[in-house]
């Protein structure tokens, strides 16, 4: 018979509550990097807004709805209660899947739980605003925006749930969860109670990732996922009651049910080493474990012009590439919508090698129709180099290395090219901020004339006059 007593909280959930209650973040490290992220993050949603895919799923749920004092939707005239614009934001950022990456033994892209954090913060600095009191800064976004970036990218690293066929969006629930309980005011109890609700969830099947059902609910799914966070958080608010052993609980916890009897395992204590160490996505808005493959395609595609050959002299292409490319972005037959083309490596590598290039709108049908593009598609291979998988785990190099090889029909082949850090990785990191913020101003001059440009540019390039900026002033910024 089962006993009905009460258990103690699980540990795993007691140490993320007193992390975002208690740990203070002293990197000026994480912070600089924390602003870069946001910066990357809201651009990324900028260009998202070109996208009538993307469009049709934002604003309020019921058309016309208004919210007085709610949250401001960047880019938009949309003013949402706080879980609907954490769905908008939250889409805007991931649709291109631009944005920034994790990868360990779970991936994902933390900067996901912008959408939740922004908000949140949002909303509540207007309703503080509306009644006299002062609003947040800038600086609760970005610590929230660390620590956040922390318990996704921390319980990640020793932890697969895409083995267990879970899409890592669930961290972004636990992390979002957490953090905008924090900053809604929330208890130590009550922020268990938030966090053990995300847990029991029902969580997101990861099949809209892989063939053959690819699709486009990747886009929206951390959007989905950080709304949901802000939902229970604000539930536990109101002093909805929490489950202690939701993780541990015999035959109905989250380990017993979702993760095959296996407790988690964790390699690092919560600080700010998540946030230090992310991956940025400069250059091309592709599915991260292909970045370093794409570089080397760049290069190729210039070997061949002063080769004076086309892709119609190619006999095969090898990519040496890591485990985990193998497994999610290894892809062949027919690509049947642009989230399908940004999940295969084959056609990332296809685009630039034909056209030297490779951006959001290279996944669209009217780029894939070109024949060219399945026809060097079939003549590449991916093989598995053991030493590559071992430096992606290597939490000294997480290095995500990439080399292709390119053979021609007439039996003479091309130097291996080889790639192991991207441009947005930390040990690139000097080289990479100069694009980044190109990518930035790129994507604020998508939707704002020059001077809005300017003023959001001048603000966020400043990293103490961003942090002392109160968050409803910098969102109006974005306001078309």
């Amino acid at each position: 018979m089962n006993s009905a007593h009460r258990p103690d909280w699980d540990t795993v959930l007691i140490d993320i509550v007193d992390y975002v209650h208690d740990y203070t973040i002293e990197s000026p490290l994480a912070y600089d990097t924390a602003r870069l992220c946001l910066i990357d993050t809201l651009g990324c949603g900028l260009e998202a807004l070109e996208y009538p895919a993307c469009t049709k799923l934002l604003g309020p749920i019921v058309p016309g709805a208004i919210v007085p004092h709610g949250a401001k939707v960047p880019g938009t005239q949309f003013q949402l209660d706080p879980v609907q614009a954490a769905f908008n934001i939250g889409t805007m950022i991931r649709w291109l899947d631009f944005n920034d990456t994790w990868l360990a033994a779970e991936w994902g892209h933390p900067s996901d739980n912008l959408g939740g954090i922004l908000a949140t913060a949002d909303w509540m600095s207007r309703q503080a605003v509306a009644v006299g009191k002062p609003a947040l800064t800038m600086a609760d976004v970005l610590t929230a925006m660390i620590k956040a970036h922390e318990i996704q990218g921390c319980i990640a690293l020793e932890n697969s749930f895409n083995k267990v066929g879970l899409d890592h969006v669930v961290l972004v629930k636990i992390a979002s969860t957490a953090v905008v309980a924090q900053m809604l005011g929330l208890s130590r109890e009550e922020t268990l109670n938030a966090v053990s609700l995300a847990w029991v969830d029902g969580q997101s099947l990861r099949t809209y990732r892989h063939a053959p059902n690819t699709g486009s609910r990747k886009s929206w799914a951390a959007g989905d996922a950080t709304s949901r966070a802000v939902r229970l958080a604000l539930m536990a608010r109101t002093g909805e009651m929490g489950y202690p052993s939701v993780l541990t609980a015999p035959t109905w916890g989250f380990y017993d049910v979702l993760f095959k009897g296996q407790p988690f395992k964790f390699q690092r204590a919560y600080g700010s080493y998540v946030m230090e160490n992310i991956l940025f996505k400069i250059s091309y808005p592709a599915e991260f474990h292909s970045q370093t493959a794409v570089e080397c395609a760049m290069q190729i595609h210039q070997a061949l012009q002063a080769a004076g050959k086309t892709d119609a002299d190619i006999k095969k292409i090898t990519i040496r590439t890591h485990e985990a490319c193998i497994r999610i972005i290894d892809k062949k037959g027919p690509l049947n919508n642009p989230a399908d083309r940004d999940h295969c490596i084959q056609y990332m590598v296809a685009v630039p090698l034909i056209f030297g290039r490779l951006t959001a709108g290279d996944y669209e049908d009217s780029v894939a129709a070109d024949p060219r593009i399945d026809a060097l598609r079939e003549k590449i291979i991916c093989v598995e180099d053991p030493a590559f998988t071992a430096d992606y785990h290597d939490p000294d190099k997480r290095s995500i290395a990439n080399a292709l090889t390119v053979e021609f029909n007439d039996g003479s082949k091309l130097d291996e090219v080889v790639c192991e850090y991207p441009i947005g990785h930390k040990r690139r990191r000097a080289e990479g901020i100069p694009l980044l913020e190109d990518k930035f101003r790129t994507n604020l001059a998508r939707r704002f004339p020059a001077r809005q440009q300017a003023r959001i540019t001048d603000i966020s390039l400043d990293q103490k006059a961003l942090e002392a900026m109160p968050v409803h002033e910098y969102v109006d910024l974005y306001v078309i």
